[in-house]
Formats: structure tokens, sequence, C-alpha cells
């Protein structure tokens, strides 16, 4: 059987990708062929030719992409900073774009010893899992109210503790009560959450609307419900001097900052936006 251009068949995967509505189908196309392969993208010009069991195999899996299921849930991982997350139904898919509010907690706790590190909303348990694998020091705590979310960040850190990574310590519990951690209360230096942010009732794409769980996407109040108790739950978690970090959707660049002013014990908070200019996350200081 004659071997055949990975170029033709990745050409041929774009097209696909894009007749389908995929907002990134060039970038897919490379991810599929690589997962197919077993390489990372950026080995894909080391193989110019592929066998013909290859292309029916991109083949397949583009299909499947092409129906806008996610490429996380074709794949089966998702990353996150250095690490990468085991990912699938019932699990919400981390974004790239959660990597720059994990760098931002990094570089706050990078000179501090033995950090507390809280993560709320933890979902797949990546925010936490990438923390830990950067600091090894750190006691790690990742928070979730959902049994599905709670399975996969448990078999996500099983994963990380056999690959010589720091165990976190998972948590059942609910951002909305009130006592949630109390045993934390003025110790943690950094608090991250990526929670359900997207107003009720905004469009989203199928990969999100269809795959992605309702509850850990969607929040009511235009979106802040969840934010609201976020930003009380860090205000008495936080250690003097301690940051917290919140993910938001881009229609709330002045609403999460004034959630944050409003808290007297928070202080220096910031708006920071994506690569694409768009207010993605919130953060403050506890003064």
């Amino acid at each position: 059987m004659k071997r055949q251009p990975l170029r033709l068949a990745l050409v041929e995967a774009t097209r696909i990708l894009e007749e389908a509505g995929v907002a990134s189908p060039r970038v897919d196309a490379e991810l599929l062929a690589a997962h197919v392969l077993g390489v990372a993208r950026d080995r894909l010009p080391l193989t110019p030719l592929v066998d013909p069991p290859v292309v029916d195999a991109m083949r397949e899996i583009v299909t499947r992409r092409a129906k806008r299921i996610p490429l996380q849930h074709i794949t089966g991982t998702a990353a996150m900073g250095p690490i990468s997350v085991d990912v699938g139904p019932g699990v919400f898919v981390p974004r790239p774009e959660t990597e720059l509010m994990l760098q931002w907690g990094l570089d706050l706790i990078e000179r501090r010893e033995a950090p507390i590190v809280v993560d709320l909303c933890t979902g797949s348990g990546a925010l936490a899992l990438a923390v830990a694998h950067a600091r090894p020091d750190a006691r790690v705590f990742a928070v979730d109210n959902d049994p599905s979310a709670l399975a996969w960040a448990r078999r996500n850190a099983d994963v990380r503790v056999a690959a010589g990574d720091t165990p976190v310590t998972l948590y059942s519990g609910d951002v909305t009560d009130s006592r949630l951690l109390a045993d934390l209360d003025g110790l943690v230096d950094l608090v991250l959450c990526n929670p359900p942010y997207v107003p009720e009732g905004t469009r989203v794409p199928p990969e999100v609307a269809d795959h992605d769980p309702h509850h850990a996407v969607f929040a009511a109040d235009d979106g802040l419900a969840i934010i609201r108790s976020v930003v009380a739950l860090a205000a008495r978690l936080l250690v003097i001097d301690g940051g917290v970090a919140i993910e938001h959707d881009d229609s709330h660049g002045e609403a999460v900052p004034a959630l944050l002013s409003a808290r007297k014990v928070l202080s220096r908070v910031v708006d920071h936006t994506d690569l694409a200019g768009r207010a993605r996350f919130a953060t403050a200081r506890r003064g």
C-alpha cells in the first residue's frame, strides 16, 4: 500500500473542519494528526509520509470533530501550563486562556515558602494540580460540589502523584457555604477560581452547549452569582498580602473588579485581559 503525504491529509482535514464551523480548523487538524501519530504537534514536519491506516484513522477522528465533539474529548486530555489532565463527559474542559491566571498566581507565591493555595470550582483539578507540580512545597486544596467533577479530579490527582508530584487535598464543598474551609481562615496565600460565569441564555459554541456540564458554565445573576460567593470566601481565607484571581466572562471587566473593591479587606484590584485583548480575570490582594 502506497504511503501518502501527511500534508495532503492535513489540507483535507482542515477543509472538513472549516466547513463544519470549527473555530481553529488548521490547528485542530494538526493536533488530531499528532494524536493519531503519537507525537507532539511540532514534530509533524518530521513525518512527511504516512501509511494508509494513519490516513483512515485521521479521517475517522476528523469526522468526529466535525460533529463538534470537543477536541479534548477526542484526545482525552487538556493542557494546563506544564501538565495535562484527563477530561471527558461530565467535567468542564480547561481552556488555554486560564493559563494566564495560573501564571499570575505562581508569580505571586514565587518567593513564599510552603504557600497554602486553594483552587475553588476545581473541576478536573487542572489549576490545583498545575500549582502542585510547579510548587512541590505548597499545600494545595481543591474544592468542587459536583461528584462527577471530583471523580475526574481524583483520577488526575492520582496520575500526578504517580508522576512524582505532591498530593493535593480534594474537598467536596460548595463555595456558597459561608463556612467552607473555615479552618483555613486567614492562612491562605493564593485563591484561584475558574467558576461558572457565563450569563444564562448566552449562545455558546456546540462544544460547550452540548458537552460541558451546564452548571459548570452558566450562572444566574448575569453570570455573577457564584463569583459573589467566591469573593466573600476569598476575603475570609486570605492571609495578609495574599492574593485572589477569579476568571470571568468578557462582559464582566467592570463588574467583577467592583465586587472585589467592595470588600474593605481587599485592595490592589486589577482586571486582566487575555491574548485577544478581552477582559478575562480579575485579581486582588488582602490588605
